[in-house]
């Protein structure tokens, strides 16, 4: 019998969108939790200059395999503690070192 966790989040509900976002991470001091920066750049609506963004998510982290400065692919999720609400589906590039 698999457990419903060991599934990946399309496999349990086929029909829905989740978002997902990519992002770097700049901690992993948790256990199995990272933290994601992710950054966008859009222009201001009132004033036209263009805004640097930094917002930083938790995530799950299954088996703690991200490092810090990896870039990494996250995709919106249920609630899994207080501040966690996303979880790591893959790491697109890793800081060599």
């Amino acid at each position: 019998m698999t457990d419903a966790t060991d599934k990946p989040d399309e496999a349990v509900a086929p029909g829905r969108h989740r978002r997902v976002l990519q992002g770097q991470v700049v901690s992993n001091k948790m256990d199995k939790t990272i933290v994601v920066q992710v950054s966008r750049r859009y222009r201001h609506p009132r004033y036209r200059k263009y805004v640097n963004e930094q917002v930083r998510y938790k995530a799950h982290d299954e088996r703690n395999e991200a490092k810090v400065g990896d870039s990494v692919r996250i995709v919106e999720s249920r609630p899994i503690s207080r501040d966690k609400r996303w979880r790591l589906t893959s790491i697109e590039r890793t800081v060599e070192g």
